[in-house]
């Protein structure tokens, strides 16, 4: 296991050594370095038998098809009977050892190796006929290409795409076109024509039954199935043996992990750890006896709906929210739930006043579970409530979005010119959304290069509610400051659809800070950038078509100092997770600390979960979830000083 480890390690140590050398002009390591950590990586791959995927030993073409073929699986796969009874629960399993695991929420893939190396992948479908999606599976994250088993290997696992790396998908991409959940991106994802896009989208996968393995002795027992796969270079589900006296714990132990779990879960699976014993009892016509699944009961209350609120966006999406008489839920009071579009607001039949049943899925996102009352009295508004402009639903894969369609309107205006004032934008302090939209009301504001010339306007300025001439100084000082920038901020600044900040600092590289070249560029020439593609390039390509934009754009640049920015020589942080938590000290505020540690190489995500390296928290004795999580974790919880003596003092 040990050797496996340390094949993860090189492959993710040598991907980013290429990926800085022949993609960013830059090192990280020296040619000596790297042919040392290859050739290491080439013996433990002889060594073990495993070859993992992205392995820089093995090159994976990308392919494009027409459509996905399609196979009939060789046994049906069947769905788990289900229940919410703890006792229940206990009765199934009577005086039986069991394996109580993760059940994950993903795509159910089923894979075929032989003569050690993967030949087939092949999708759940409807349960008897599937997708082949081999060239796909082999762009998963973590999945091994050859392992040192011989024969032929059937096993069934869960392809899964992570919270964190949805939540940084979904950023980048416009409302109406964000996933519901990050069981649709994968779904999307892994049933993708071109793996090319599939393997941006760090897709891992989890086993969970191994189907078949010829000549192989597992002493009938489940967990030795487990530890097998996980010697061939599989990552199994995470699960606990348990018989009906420690059940009831160590559901307890799954119910508080998935608080922090970065990992898609909706509920537990429990399969008898006797093989023989749990195959003689058979199945159902729709399930087998051996397994059955475990959800949680959520917890559920009833408020009334006050109203629904519908909230303009700067693209236009108007997105109606539940607001309702304020309950308490797992331990937080909760008060709205996003609707999503026009589509659930009518199939809930919502009106002010109704009885609704709210609940938090997966304990985490407020939901309405249903109307108890139904009176369908919710009128869809016809005019946007920003601008009183008309508004126009439009469908979308079958589901009705609603948008206001006057191009003037405030919201959009307020909007965009929030994201140009926000912190990874122009990062312009005293500039808020309030203040913005009072502005723009006055008239002070109508264009963004209207921001650098408020002087303009002083006396009606320092006349406002809450302004004086102190106010007014201080942020004349913050604006003038704010002109000293870097391309990739102006860029993200512009609120270009689907360009975040992490795409703008691809594209400027690419472009050396060139705005008049990536204003020119074409649609093919932008997708061919690694990590921008087809839809990000249109995006761009369609913004840069209006000439309002680009002379707005054009003359914002006017007004501004373009920095270079500053790449770190030293990846000293190269390979490691952070977690911040709490207040900073010689930082001014946590994105800032961010941009630092990424600069160094890090990566810092929102949660603390297995793979953290450090949790950054300047009171590292405070009894906050996230220091109680990391302690039970065995994750180190370092101060912001010990960070920065981390990086070397830089």
């Amino acid at each position: 296991m040990d050797n496996l480890k340390r094949m993860k390690k090189l492959v993710k140590q040598l991907n980013q050594a290429a990926k800085a050398y022949y993609q960013e002009d830059r090192e990280i390591m020296s040619n000596r370095e790297y042919d040392q950590l290859y050739d290491e990586l080439v013996k433990l791959e002889e060594k073990t038998g495993v070859v993992m995927a992205k392995s820089p030993t093995v090159t994976v073409g990308y392919e494009s098809l027409e459509e996905l073929p399609k196979e009939r699986h060789e046994s049906p796969m069947l769905s788990l009977n289900k229940t919410k009874d703890m006792g229940e629960l206990q009765s199934w399993l009577n005086q039986n050892h069991g394996l109580l695991s993760w059940k994950l929420d993903g795509l159910t893939i089923v894979l075929t190796y032989q003569e050690g190396k993967l030949v087939k992948a092949v999708t759940r479908g409807n349960g008897e006929v599937g997708e082949v999606i081999t060239n796909n599976a082999k762009v998963f994250k973590n999945l091994p290409l050859t392992i040192p088993y011989k024969g032929e290997l059937v096993l069934r696992g869960e392809a899964v795409i992570q919270y964190s790396d949805f939540e940084a998908i979904n950023k980048e991409l416009e409302e109406a076109a964000r996933y519901k959940n990050p069981r649709n991106l994968c779904s999307g994802t892994v049933r993708q024509l071109n793996n090319a896009v599939t393997a941006e989208r760090n897709v891992h996968f989890y086993a969970f039954a191994l189907v078949s393995a010829q000549e192989e002795e597992f002493h009938n027992s489940r967990e030795r199935q487990f530890q097998w796969l996980m010697e061939q270079g599989f990552e199994v589900v995470e699960y606990r043996m348990v018989t009906g006296d420690n059940l009831p714990e160590a559901i307890n132990w799954f119910s508080e992990k998935i608080q922090n779990f970065d990992i898609p879960s909706d509920g537990l699976v429990l399969i008898l750890e006797d093989i023989a014993y749990g195959e003689s009892l058979g199945r159902t016509a729709k399930f087998p006896r051996n397994a059955i699944a475990f959800k949680w009961a959520d917890e559920t209350a009833q408020t009334h709906l006050v109203e629904i609120e519908w909230s303009p966006s700067r693209t236009g999406l108007i997105n109606p929210v539940a607001i309702f008489e304020p309950v308490e839920l797992e331990g937080t009071t909760v008060s709205r739930a996003s609707i999503h579009n026009v589509s659930m607001v009518r199939e809930l039949k919502l009106g002010e006043g109704d009885l609704l049943e709210v609940y938090k899925a997966n304990m985490i996102i407020p939901q309405i579970a249903r109307n108890l009352t139904e009176s369908g009295s919710c009128s869809i508004p016809e005019n946007c409530p920003a601008c009183g402009g008309s508004t126009r639903i439009e469908e979308n894969g079958e589901v009705q979005y609603l948008y206001c369609m006057n191009p003037e309107c405030a919201a959009k205006r307020i909007k965009s010119f929030t994201l140009l004032t926000s912190r990874d934008a122009l990062n312009i302090e005293g500039l808020s959304e309030a203040t913005l939209e009072k502005f723009i009301d006055k008239g002070f504001i109508q264009e963004p290069v209207d921001m650098f010339h408020l002087e303009q306007h002083h006396e009606s300025i320092v006349s406002l509610e809450g302004f004086g001439e102190r106010s007014y100084k201080k942020l004349m000082e913050n604006i003038e400051k704010a002109r000293q920038t870097t391309m990739p901020r102006f860029l993200y600044g512009l609120g270009i659809p689907n360009i975040g900040l992490v795409n703008a600092k691809v594209l400027c590289k690419s472009y050396r800070n060139n705005i008049q070249s990536i204003m020119k560029a074409d649609k093919e020439e932008l997708s061919d950038i690694d990590g921008i593609g087809p839809v990000i390039g249109e995006s761009v390509v369609n913004y840069f078509k209006s000439e309002e934009q680009s002379d707005r754009a054009m003359a914002l640049l006017q007004e501004l100092d373009i920095q270079e920015e500053e790449e770190a020589k030293e990846q000293p942080f190269a390979d490691q997770i952070f977690v911040i938590t709490g207040s900073t000290q010689q930082f001014a505020n946590r994105s800032e600390m961010k941009e630092f540690i990424e600069k160094l190489g890090g990566r810092v995500t929102g949660n603390v979960s297995k793979n953290t390296t450090y949790l950054i928290n300047n009171d590292t004795a405070s009894s906050s979830g996230k220091n109680k999580k990391a302690k039970e974790l065995g994750i180190e919880i370092i101060s912001e000083a010990k960070m920065l003596e981390l990086a070397g003092g830089l």
